[in-house]
């Protein structure tokens, strides 16, 4: 429920702005079953979901709402690292089911946020970006 209170506590300022956007924070898990199956992937489908359910209700005041979903992403300090010292078998796994050979950075995934919520974007709403660099299987249509 963070995202749902997170939204209406900026809905009075998302409806001053001339440009108000939402971009939630999702994961691939949501979108295919992968080896994270059970709640988390529930609970990120729940936030795609929830997210082109805004767009819709949000569009007629000029607010718009997309959500960005990362695959593996690795950076200091974070799960990946983590597991890499502790379980590098998994580790490896998770590596090589990537076509690219690599994870994502924080920034990249950074990146396709800054996009979908700047005015370059204003006729972007109700759509998830894949940040995975080929490691889902899935469609979006």
């Amino acid at each position: 429920m963070h995202t749902v209170h997170t939204v209406e506590a900026a809905m009075p300022h998302l409806e001053k702005s001339d440009a108000g956007s939402i971009v939630v924070i999702s994961s691939v898990s949501g979108i295919e079953i992968d080896f994270a199956a059970g709640p988390y992937g529930v609970f990120k489908a729940a936030l795609i979901h929830y997210a082109a359910g805004l767009s819709r209700q949000l569009a007629s005041k000029g607010i718009r709402a997309n959500s960005v979903s990362p695959g593996n992403t690795y950076f200091d300090g974070g799960f990946w690292q983590d597991i890499e010292k502790g379980n590098p078998d998994l580790f490896n796994l998770a590596l090589s089911l990537n076509k690219t050979g690599r994870m994502a950075t924080a920034e990249e995934v950074a990146n396709a946020t800054v996009f979908l919520a700047s005015p370059r974007a204003s006729f972007i709403t109700g759509t998830n970006i894949k940040v995975d660099g080929a490691l889902t299987n899935s469609v979006q249509y």
